[in-house]
């Protein structure tokens, strides 16, 4: 089964950037893929997603400040956090964009603090 491993995250201040990865061990061309984030206490909420084409879709909090992105001849997926706001504080997650899930990989954290 498809493994996911996140990378990049780290800790940033407030109007900085960060450029997340997500690595599956296998070929993912034929899947949506998306990003989702979990803060303390709080939910796993849905972030950006990307079509199989190549189309994005953000979450209003994120529109115009995050872009997705993917490299299908790597098996990667990507998202690229621009003007970050401690509420984008959380762990990131990459997965199918909707069930059926593949195995959640141990997300990137990312911390946004002066």
């Amino acid at each position: 089964q498809v493994q996911l491993v996140e990378s990049g995250g780290g800790l940033v201040q407030p109007g900085g950037s960060l450029r997340l990865s997500c690595a599956a061990s296998e070929s993912i061309f034929d899947k949506a893929m998306a990003w989702y984030r979990q803060a303390p206490g709080n939910q796993r909420d849905w972030v950006a997603a990307i079509s199989r084409g190549g189309s994005p879709n953000y979450a209003d909090a994120v529109k115009g400040r995050f872009t997705i992105s993917r490299d299908a001849t790597k098996d990667r997926v990507y998202l690229q956090m621009n003007s970050l706001k401690p509420e984008d504080t959380a762990i990131y997650y990459c997965n199918n964009f909707g069930p059926p899930w593949l195995p959640w990989g141990q997300g990137t954290q990312v911390t946004v603090s002066s």
